[in-house]
């Protein structure tokens, strides 16, 4: 999906829950449609297609690739291919909910469990749909209109949508899934209200339903009205206006890892001086932070300075910020050596700070001055989704779910290279002997973070296991080592 912003806009994925509460589901088995979900797992999440650029119309495609279709009979199928039969108009109702219309064919598509058919000619409660977003719920807010990122400014007590580039803790924005309806939560714990205040409580002012239009999102009020920048500062509020323009479409972007490192010598790393990379820095700022980008194909990663150049190596070993472009000599490989990591150049050495602070790749073995303290600063609110679903408290027991539509919010405490992670009510998250991941410990225990993949990271406990979902939907601290069960997306 283009984007106007640095980053890559995220995929609007979604589940479509109907008035029995049941999520329509895609089975692998004759390709069948069906809505008999009772969760949104793999089989009931669609992805939307816009058709064309400015088309109304839209595909929804399945997990197998497939796209749900009707005939001129209401028939429904899973069509191998994006026929006209698979064009469909979405009808957002007032309760944020929509109706599927038939382009062609012009009926609502609608039932319960295997019953299902799009030959209403009105909308009723069976024609209705819910939607509940799929992607992982923290990003950035990009305003389509004013090409411009949300962050929370605290000393207005508002969102400002006026940032060039979504830097910092502040540009973090959560959204919070309750009953239908949207809030937007702020890094500091505060949800948005129409009002533009931001409170504590979610209640009516701060709940919003999701409209899609040519593949952007708006946020509609209880009024009827739209979130929409106002003034020079972009405060982000209801508008006077209830039929949808540019100025209120938004792209949710992914939001990168970004991170502080210190050096031996207990020096931040910065940009402040120049173009060289150097640790000479004794507090943290914008000019202290790196976006961490990690490519897909070689898992090697880059660093973005907040002035949009990248980490570079150049001659004599030196890393420079000067790069504009991703290429081999912005790429480096990280070793995770618990507390601290180390960084080996596209050269073959390892980056070490040399007695000036500057960061050269000029070393063949790691010592103390190879090492780094890495922190990460973007996501004091954790939120985990494995290859099962989201992880959230289990009911009745001390233990976590790895497998849930929805999810809790973690606190991220940062701990001299390690963190500890607390659960909603002040307690905190430790591997028991038997493995199992329980989050009812009255002190803290270390877990490692060991960023692998684009947008996926592993999370190691202090007994050298990994964090897992296991075939039961248990959160587990027993993996041996990193695969699909033990990657998240954080």
């Amino acid at each position: 999906m283009p984007t106007n912003g640095l980053n890559r806009a995220l995929k609007l994925q979604f589940g479509l829950i109907n008035y029995e509460n049941r999520y329509l589901t895609a089975e692998a088995f004759g390709f069948k449609v069906n809505a008999s979900g009772i969760s949104m797992k793999k089989k009931q999440i669609w992805t939307l297609e816009q058709v064309g650029q400015d088309g109304q119309a839209v595909f929804l495609r399945s997990h197998l690739g497939r796209y749900l279709a009707s005939d001129k009979d209401g028939k429904i199928i899973c069509a191998e291919k994006p026929d006209p039969e698979c064009r469909f108009l979405i009808v957002p109702q007032s309760d944020g909910r929509w109706a599927l219309q038939s382009e062609p064919f012009l009926r609502y598509f609608g039932g319960s469990a295997d019953y299902l058919s799009c030959f209403a000619q009105v909308i009723g409660e069976q024609e209705l749909w819910a939607v509940h977003l799929a992607l992982h719920p923290q990003a950035s807010l990009l305003s389509v209109a004013r090409k411009r990122y949300a962050h929370l400014s605290a000393s207005d007590g508002e969102i400002s949508v006026d940032s060039n580039i979504p830097w910092g803790v502040d540009s973090l924005v959560t959204l919070v899934y309750m009953d239908g309806k949207y809030s937007l939560k702020t890094c500091d714990s505060r949800f948005l209200s129409n009002d533009g205040k931001l409170v504590k409580e979610n209640n009516n002012n701060t709940s919003f339903t999701l409209e899609l239009k040519s593949g952007k999102l708006a946020f509609k009020d209880c009024d009827g009205k739209y979130l929409t920048p106002v003034g020079p500062t972009g405060t982000l509020r209801s508008g006077r206006c209830s039929k949808l323009g540019k100025d209120e479409l938004f792209d949710l972007e992914e939001s990168h890892p970004q991170v502080v490192f210190q050096a031996a010598n207990k020096r931040f790393v910065s940009v402040k001086q120049g173009v060289s990379i150097s640790a000479n820095q004794d507090v943290e700022t914008d000019m202290e932070t790196f976006q961490m980008e990690i490519d897909k194909e070689t898992k090697k990663s880059m660093f973005r300075t907040n002035g949009g150049s990248y980490w570079t190596l150049v001659s004599h070993g030196e890393i420079q910020s000067t790069a504009t472009e991703v290429e081999v000599n912005t790429m480096f490989d990280i070793e995770w050596r618990g507390q601290r990591v180390a960084f080996r150049a596209s050269n073959g050495k390892y980056v070490c700070t040399k007695k000036n602070g500057q960061l050269s790749a000029v070393s063949d073995t790691v010592g103390d001055d190879e090492l780094l303290l890495m922190k990460l600063i973007n996501r004091p609110m954790l939120i985990l989704h494995g290859e099962n679903g989201f992880v959230c408290h289990h009911k009745n027991s001390n233990t976590l779910d790895a497998n849930r539509s929805v999810y809790d919010i973690f606190s991220l405490i940062f701990n001299d290279g390690a963190y500890n992670i607390k659960s909603v009510n002040g307690k905190f998250w430790y591997v028991s002997s038997s493995g199992l991941v329980c989050s009812d410990g009255e002190k803290p225990e270390d877990f490692f973070l060991e960023f692998l993949e684009h947008g996926r990271v592993a999370i190691k406990g202090s007994n050298g296991k990994y964090l897992r979902g296991d075939q039961g939907g248990t959160l587990m601290g027993d993996g041996p080592s990193v695969d699909a069960s033990s990657l998240w997306e954080y």
